[in-house]
């Protein structure tokens, strides 16, 4: 049997502005009563990685702060009284000497699409609160996700972004409307001001567990490598191979795939072989295709990444319908891009990064950056809600003001409509 949770995320409620069209109070948590404590065998750090397909499995992980011999998890459907089993971890200790700490990763598949699975980590006898998940559909429904990037450098806007996007997700899960159902969060990477310093890592994951809702469910991160985060680290945190190239896509739907890219290698040679592969058997199977990366190939602060050659041709020859971008610290959405110039046929870049990092001016001067465009400065995350004929996206500033809202109707409704 599982064990009752061993604590509660403790929540003192403040009211915040407007978010979506009703007032919200989000919460802050106790600084104590939010955090694992990280000694022994004790299990912390508790996330979801999806990096394949997220309808039938997940990688669920957690930490310890000392090796311990045998590491578990314990997985059930929610409400049922039946264990599906009890699944040993791969186990590892962190590469670097700021810090001894040790992960462990738990591969599941074979999971039932659209299906709460509730876990429990148990590292030598020491066992977790229960949490739960939830994997994607398998269907072609109305969805919701979460995009941002930059966490690295300003612990409390971080730690207050991550009370944020808990909320949100709290809220999505008890609206019955499945378009609102937030099913993860694409991260675009810089989680952390050095990649190989494990200390900074577990700072970055005992705010992670800030995601986490009142009735414990975890938030599934799709990770993207940012320049900050160098090093085997990033790799171990999120249960990727020693030598993996960290680029990949995933159907959030049967209707969507999100690609992930890695700006930190070669843009050209293997990785855009890649993706022209994926764009092309993709386009045609999916009403939604979606990338995103860290460095930006339209930015509104620094100069466009080696991705401007090896993607951006891609992107349109390829229609892709969104672009996500992280980097630059800041808000920003293009003016829909084709051949160096506004065309409404064209692609829309969005980002460039605010779950906890200092705020640049954007330059506002730069053509893609003009009306129907925008860019301005502010810790915020994307929402973006994927429905029959559009992507709607939302920028939503901590405090919950709506900065911007966009509309990415579908090609093909837009072609046939013209």
């Amino acid at each position: 049997m599982f064990r009752k949770p061993l604590f509660s995320l403790l929540r003192m409620p403040f009211c915040l502005a407007p978010l979506l069209g009703a007032l919200f109070c989000f919460g802050v948590s106790s600084n104590v009563a939010a955090d694992a404590p990280l000694e022994g065998t004790k299990p912390a750090h508790w996330r979801v990685t999806w990096n394949s397909d997220p309808a039938t499995s997940a990688t669920i992980s957690w930490s310890t702060a000392e090796s311990g011999s045998q590491h578990t998890l314990r997985y059930r459907v929610k409400g049922s009284d039946q264990d599906e089993g009890v699944v040993a971890a791969i186990s590892g200790r962190f590469t670097g000497g700021q810090v001894e700490l040790y992960y462990h990763h738990v591969r599941l598949t074979d999971l039932k699409p659209s299906t709460n699975y509730e876990v429990q980590m148990t590292s030598d006898g020491e066992a977790s609160p229960v949490f739960y998940f939830l994997t994607a559909p398998d269907n072609d429904r109305p969805f919701s996700m979460m995009h941002g990037g930059d966490s690295r450098s300003d612990q409390k806007e971080r730690r207050s972004m991550n009370q944020m996007m808990s909320q949100m997700l709290s809220r999505s899960f008890a609206n019955e409307d499945p378009a609102d159902d937030i099913l993860a969060l694409a991260h675009g990477g810089d989680y952390i001001v050095s990649g190989p310093n494990v200390a900074q890592w577990s700072m970055w994951l005992s705010d992670h567990e800030l995601t986490v809702t009142e009735d414990n469910r975890l938030l599934p991160v799709i990770p993207a490598r940012g320049n900050h985060d160098r090093g085997k680290p990033f790799n171990e945190v999120f249960g990727f191979p020693d030598d993996d190239p960290n680029y990949y896509a995933i159907d959030i739907t049967p209707a969507a795939r999100f690609v992930t890219l890695n700006t930190e290698i070669s843009t050209a040679g293997d990785q855009a072989q890649w993706l022209e592969k994926e764009l092309a058997s993709s386009r045609a199977q999916y009403r939604w295709l979606v990338a995103q990366y860290h460095t930006p190939v339209f930015p509104a602060v620094k100069g466009p990444s080696s991705a401007l050659q090896s993607w951006v041709p891609l992107f349109e020859k390829y229609d892709v319908d969104l672009v996500c971008e992280a980097d630059g610290h800041n808000i920003k959405r293009t003016v829909p891009i084709r051949d160096g110039k506004h065309d409404e046929s064209g692609v829309v870049y969005i980002g460039e990064g605010g779950l906890g990092v200092g705020q640049r001016t954007p330059k506002t001067d730069r053509w893609f950056l003009q009306s129907p465009g925008m860019a301005d400065k502010g810790s915020h995350v994307f929402l973006l809600t994927f429905g029959e004929e559009a992507i709607e996206g939302k920028c939503v500033l901590l405090g919950g003001e709506v900065r911007d809202r966009f509309r990415r109707p579908w090609r093909a409704a837009a072609s046939a409509a013209n």
